[in-house]
């Protein structure tokens, strides 16, 4: 053997085997977790980010601050990531990462151009109706 693994001492070569099989155990649950969302699900998600990325006008209101739609749509992408074990449906990333703030508890909130507010959950849980609606009628 030539490699520089086998030429290490054994307590080290066997401490960076442990290492290695350790980060293997870390990235493969959630590579498999990635996987345990149905497609159709993770699509919907998909759909309700771009939504949200897509209002015109409007501001994404996250802890008494304001937020422009590219901005919010990739803070939702980053917070469903960062939580992606939790979510199992599309109503699971509306009631777990798309509603509140896990920081402080307060909800989000959208605020369109008019100075109308609405909360992200009532906004999200519409636009997955048309989803969900729109993908019942195609299927007939």
């Amino acid at each position: 053997m030539n490699n520089k693994l086998s030429q290490l001492p054994k307590p080290a070569f066997v401490a960076a085997f442990v290492a290695a099989v350790f980060l293997l155990t870390l990235a493969v649950p959630a590579v498999l977790r990635a996987h345990t969302l149905p497609a159709a699900e993770r699509q919907k998600i998909e759909s309700l980010i771009r939504q949200v990325g897509s209002l015109q006008n409007a501001q994404f209101i996250r802890n008494g601050s304001a937020y422009g739609a590219d901005r919010a749509a990739t803070f939702l992408r980053r917070k469903w990531q960062a939580n992606d074990s939790a979510v199992k449906s599309a109503r699971d990333f509306i009631d777990k990462i798309g509603s509140f703030s896990g920081t402080s508890g307060n909800p989000y909130l959208i605020r369109f151009k008019d100075g109308r507010e609405l909360k992200s959950k009532e906004f999200l849980l519409a636009e997955l109706k048309k989803i969900e609606d729109a993908r019942a009628k195609a299927a007939t």
